[in-house]
């Protein structure tokens, strides 16, 4: 298989013709890929064509805490704009979009922490509109599948919570190990999941159970999440890929009425970015009515998320 890279890491990216929100002065660096059996290579996504399934797989892969961070959002920024450039119309066909996570036990733990307690020390309010605003164009995008028929596949190896949580309802299958945990831990420290998981949960469980997911902070197994319907696959532990594969074979020949499902199911209850957009406004001014207590909390929870980064690097 032919192969070539897109170079796009750190504050080297892939230009687009908006300016970037999130990156100061960055040098933007652009180069176009031959053939659609491209890797990417965006820093902190593994991204691998495999022509036989016609299906993309990616993979993050966090340089230090697994959350969103400002390069991890522009490389996903960057990853949408390719994949609907190459395989958008009259391009190749492309059929299934999977995303797991490289980092060992974590799928993502969402937000960016240590940027949010940053911010609000600063009384920045529009930085943190900023980002949750970046989060939603991305989310928007996933949940429209890119404007491209194709099926979407959250792969989940370890712990989805907050934003990681949030992220993973915008995708039309979810499949998850067994060992796979599930939360959004937000209202411990007087915040709320401000980018996607009211509007997506109450549409998929309706307003009071969505309610009450986000207001009990409860953190729920993968077989729980299946047996709310979260969840549609739910696996042995280190079987998470092979059972991808056996999805995409299993679905291939009605890949073109489940594409269709999930698209007609986006016109039943459709989320709109406006409607993102107004929650992330609710957030942004719940964020800056935080007190020092809970900012500690966040932090505390950044050290820890640091202490495992540590751990998984060092072995």
């Amino acid at each position: 298989m032919d192969q070539s890279r897109i170079s796009a890491t750190d504050g080297h990216a892939l230009a687009s013709d908006a300016a970037d929100p999130l990156l100061d002065d960055t040098e933007l660096r652009r180069v176009t890929p031959p053939k659609p059996s491209s890797l990417f290579d965006l820093g902190q996504l593994e991204v691998t064509w495999d022509e036989e399934r016609e299906a993309l797989w990616t993979f993050m892969t966090p340089r230090s805490r697994p959350s969103f961070n400002l390069h991890m959002l522009r490389d996903f920024e960057i990853w949408q704009s390719e994949i609907a450039r190459l395989y958008g119309i009259g391009g190749e066909p492309l059929r299934y979009l999977i995303l797991g996570s490289r980092f060992p036990g974590v799928w993502n733990f969402g937000g960016d922490l240590g940027l949010f307690s940053k911010y609000i020390r600063n009384r920045d309010r529009q930085a943190l509109l900023d980002y949750g605003r970046a989060c939603n164009n991305i989310l928007h995008r996933n949940m429209k599948c890119l404007g491209l028929p194709i099926v979407t596949i959250g792969l989940v190896q370890g712990q989805a919570l907050g934003g990681g949580f949030e992220a993973l309802m915008s995708f039309n299958v979810i499949i998850a190990e067994r060992s796979a945990k599930f939360g959004l831990p937000e209202i411990a420290f007087g915040l709320f999941p401000g980018m996607g998981a009211h509007a997506l949960l109450a549409r998929r469980l309706g307003f009071a159970r969505a309610e009450q997911m986000i207001l009990s902070g409860k953190t729920y197994s993968a077989q729980e999440m299946y047996d709310l319907g979260l969840v549609h696959m739910l696996v042995e532990d280190g079987k998470g890929e092979e059972a991808v594969k056996d999805y995409l074979r299993t679905n291939n020949r009605r890949h073109a009425g489940n594409s269709a499902v999930y698209e007609a199911s986006r016109h039943v209850l459709p989320v709109t970015l406006d409607e993102l957009n107004a929650i992330v406004e609710i957030w942004a001014d719940t964020a800056l009515k935080l007190d020092e207590g809970d900012l500690r909390l966040m932090e505390r929870l950044v050290r820890a998320q640091a202490k495992l980064s540590e751990k998984v690097s060092a072995g």
